[in-house]
């Protein structure tokens, strides 16, 4: 183990690792991004979908280190760093293609099926690891099983690949000698860049703080793991079904109000609902505590698709949006789970929800002072 040989440094080696896969996001989000500004929406997303399955196949095929010692882990975090690379560029297609597809008015709603589909995942994933270990041994959960979630994901890549072959193409297109360069969006418009980086900072934390890193911070307080696993999953369930809801309420009223509500409820409320997660005695307090705090996160994931492609201009909206995002998302929230069990390692757990607090007050002041408002305005 990394940090040591108990049960915290086990699980600070595990989000270590969880971690790497962020790191190669930016640079996807760069060159898939540009890739997609240059040769279209659809292409691209056949490609990362096809690189998201590569991932998926060195995971479930990588050797042990009985097989091939220190190059075992190596070729596991390639898998790992595969894998970044490829949802890096994803967000950046996914985000522009589904917004462009939606008409003026309905953006916020196109918006929201981007969680939609990604919560979807998360609950698939985690009745895939619940019947895998309630069927199998523990020695065949560690020999093999934990590969078959893995190889599941490959073959769901190629279902993809069909799916998105029937795709419509949203961007016009491109003379060769008028394409976009690589840096184009941050040399150009490094206004936007930075606002994407803003909105996402608190959002992002947020997120993998409430869906992903929750159970194990509810376990660490003395939850039962049980119990915490069951209301991730019941909160994630609900997560998924009010994107929409809030998505059209944004199409309504506009992302400002809607973000504000987020920035404002999370900054004040988050350090004492983590608290509560902590000290649940009990499973309708738990369940209460996360279904608003998932509730409250909507406000944010529901349209952050539709609000960055709306400050980005369309010529390079992939680029300039996949990699502002996708270099935050790994600084920020792909490293909460690790950052938060660091505290608890140190023995200071109660710091890491000041730590997200901190982070969503700035979304909520960059919402407030640099955000317009837009809605109700036309996509380039």
């Amino acid at each position: 183990m990394i940090f040591g040989g108990d049960e915290i440094s086990a699980v600070l080696s595990s989000f270590a690792v969880f971690a790497v896969g962020f790191f190669l996001r930016p640079l996807g989000g760069l060159l898939i991004g540009s890739l997609a500004d240059r040769w279209g929406r659809k292409n691209t997303l056949t490609l990362t979908i096809l690189t998201m399955g590569l991932g998926s196949l060195v995971l479930a095929v990588s050797p042990t280190y009985a097989q091939v010692g220190l190059l075992a882990p190596v070729v596991f975090v390639l898998g790992r760093l595969i894998c970044g690379l490829s949802v890096g560029g994803e967000y950046a297609a996914n985000t522009t293609f589904l917004v462009e597809s939606a008409p003026t008015g309905r953006r916020g709603l196109y918006s929201s099926f981007q969680y939609v589909s990604t919560t979807i995942g998360q609950l698939v994933a985690s009745g895939v690891a619940a019947l895998l270990a309630a069927g199998l041994s523990d020695e065949a959960l560690a020999s093999y099983g934990w590969r078959i979630g893995f190889a599941i994901g490959a073959v769901v890549a190629l279902v993809g690949l069909v799916i998105r072959r029937s795709a419509e193409e949203t961007r016009a297109p491109v003379e060769a000698a008028e394409r976009p360069g690589v840096f184009e969006a941050l040399r150009r418009h490094p206004r936007s860049a930075l606002l994407v980086c803003g909105i996402t900072v608190g959002g992002t934390i947020a997120y993998y703080t409430w869906t992903t890193y929750l159970p194990t911070y509810a376990q660490q307080g003395g939850v039962p793991l049980e119990r915490a696993l069951l209301v991730s999953t019941v909160s994630l369930a609900f997560f998924g079904l009010v994107q929409p809801l809030v998505g059209h309420l944004s199409d309504r009223v506009g992302r400002r109000p809607v973000l504000l509500v987020f920035g404002v409820v999370f900054a004040v409320g988050v350090v004492p609902g983590l608290a509560l997660v902590r000290s649940a005695d009990s499973f309708a307090g738990l369940l209460v505590v996360s279904l608003l705090g998932v509730l409250v996160l909507a406000c944010f994931t529901s349209i952050s698709a539709a609000v960055n492609a709306e400050v980005v201009p369309g010529r390079v909206r992939a680029a300039g949006i996949g990699f502002p995002y996708s270099l935050t998302v790994a600084a920020f929230g792909g490293t909460a789970p690790f950052v938060g069990t660091l505290f608890a390692r140190l023995g200071h757990p109660g710091l890491f929800g000041w730590w997200v607090a901190l982070l969503v007050a700035v979304t909520l002041v960059v919402v407030l002072v640099a955000l317009p408002e837009t809605a109700r305005d036309e996509l380039d």
